[in-house]
């Protein structure tokens, strides 16, 4: 009958904090930080593009985006940015990774 307990698989990659860095250098590469504006001016990643995966638009911009590039996605803590990874996957995007645990674990740089 109906299995509630199935678990989808991810169509994503996490992420530890130095594959994640080491990956967004590449230059097919886009990082994109899904948290609000707010967070976005209160610290990102060098070189993030914020789309917010709780404003309106979201599905707009990330509908716009070329298929051909390498997407690393965070949040604050991996849970949004996670979320975001799953629904470019299934909007065809082949490759989305996630951090794992966000910029909260990140120990490198913010700008």
């Amino acid at each position: 009958m109906f299995n509630f307990f199935r678990t989808q698989a991810k169509n994503y990659t996490d992420l530890s904090n130095e594959d994640f860095k080491k990956g967004m250098t590449a230059p097919e590469a886009v990082i994109i930080d899904v948290r609000t504006a707010g967070e976005f001016h209160s610290g990102k990643i060098k070189g993030a593009r914020n789309i917010d995966l709780m404003s309106p638009g979201f599905m707009g911009q990330i509908q716009n985006l070329p298929k051909d590039k390498k997407y690393y996605i965070y949040c604050r803590s991996g849970n949004r940015s996670g979320q975001a990874c799953d629904i470019m996957s299934q909007l065809g995007f082949e490759n989305t990774y996630n951090l794992a645990g966000g910029i909260m674990s990140w120990p490198y740089e913010i700008v």
